[in-house]
């Protein structure tokens, strides 16, 4: 099993997580999106 670091976790991928998710990481942090279903 691998371990991962991030700076931070988004819960759900709708329109405000996913734009989140984008500029955390533009801002240099590794970021995670969760998602409850797959696409």
């Amino acid at each position: 099993m691998s371990e991962n670091s991030f700076d931070l976790i988004i819960i759900g991928a709708g329109p405000g997580g996913y734009v989140a998710a984008i500029r955390a990481a533009q801002l240099g942090m590794n970021v995670a999106c969760v998602e409850k279903r797959a696409s």
